[in-house]
């Protein structure tokens, strides 16, 4: 009797030992990714098969009970997690039951299209692309920020941002909207007005001149080119608009033929600034607009040394001259190629 009763006690210690192991011990290791995405609407049973799948916790019965003592079932909260190697089965319910969750962070480079910013959101939230372009896309849901499909794009500021993966497509927008805002406040909302632009059309010169050229020391003197065109009543003629315009970004040479590209952002085609941006211009060409010097200059044209510079002119005589060193160094370079 006296050994049935150890060997029953030996068995219990056991039995409360794996126990113990399985929710204090540190049974996650070496997770197959590093985070734990829940999204709305998920139950407890998702959030495990979720949890196995990517190997961060053992398909026994163990997280499913433990989750019911610790009354986690009835308080799933969606969002991004981070599970960490060795950390144990306990410490992963309560992070999900607080609602402990890793911060996204959307990073704002170069942008084009809203197809280009709504996958760039579908990839960053709990958001659909398809449900994001279709947001993007409608004049009625931007309303509410003051802008509309042609500026929308003016909104993003190139910048790195801290969301909750789980954040709303509006909530995501709204917080673009204070940061755009708040950037315009005081010194360059004054110089873009001196310069007689509002923010959006300083913003989609900007964008321009981001497609032209790498150059800092070239972005104003380009930018002062399009405002004097545009003061004479001339075409801007950007070739970056074509581009835009026939949303063919891989377009190496800009043929007579593109130039007649009907559409509002042709500036061959349309006299004027486009309706909106053409890219996210980085935050050092906006500014290089806004401070750029005074010039009579109405023509540019890249160097024949094809350094990424410009020759810069006040008349269509020194501009052809500069036009023709450029074109014969260029031919010279392609037929070298061909040799």
């Amino acid at each position: 009797m006296k050994k049935k009763s150890t060997a029953l006690l030996l068995f219990l210690f056991i039995v409360i030992g794996i126990l113990a192991w399985n929710v204090f011990g540190p049974t996650v290791s070496n997770p197959k990714q590093k985070y734990l995405y829940i999204p709305k609407g998920s139950n407890l049973d998702q959030v495990r098969d979720s949890l196995i799948i990517n190997e961060m916790a053992n398909p026994f019965i163990t997280f499913k009970l433990l989750s019911k003592l610790m009354k986690y079932e009835n308080n799933i909260k969606p969002g991004k997690y981070k599970v960490t190697d060795g950390m144990s089965l306990f410490s992963l319910i309560r992070m999900l039951k607080n609602g402990r969750q890793a911060e996204v962070r959307l990073v704002i480079t170069k942008l084009r299209t809203r197809e280009d910013l709504a996958k760039k959101f579908s990839e960053k939230f709990d958001i659909e692309y398809g449900e994001a372009l279709v947001y993007l896309n409608s004049n009625d849901s931007l309303k509410k920020l003051k802008v509309d499909t042609s500026t929308m794009m003016t909104l993003l500021i190139p910048n790195s941002y801290l969301f909750w993966w789980n954040t709303s497509l509006p909530d995501v927008l709204e917080r673009l909207k204070k940061q755009h805002d708040y950037f315009w406040e005081g010194k360059r909302m004054t110089k873009a007005r001196e310069l007689g632009f509002t923010p959006e059309e300083i913003y989609t010169i900007a964008s321009i001149v981001e497609e032209e050229t790498n150059m800092k020391s070239d972005k104003g003197k380009i930018a002062r080119v399009y405002m004097n065109r545009m003061k004479k009543g001339m075409k801007l003629e950007a070739d970056p608009t074509v581009k835009f315009a026939m949303r063919n970004f891989g377009l190496k040479r800009i043929m007579f033929k593109h130039l007649e590209y009907p559409s509002p952002y042709n500036t061959y085609y349309q006299k004027g600034l486009p309706p909106g941006p053409i890219c996210t211009p980085s935050i050092e060409t906006i500014d290089e607009v806004l401070n750029s010097m005074p010039s009579e200059h109405i023509f540019f044209v890249a160097k024949p040394d094809f350094e990424g510079y410009s020759n810069f002119s006040e008349n269509y005589a020194d501009h052809q001259r500069y036009a023709k060193a450029y074109q014969q160094a260029l031919d010279s370079l392609i037929a070298s190629k061909k040799k």
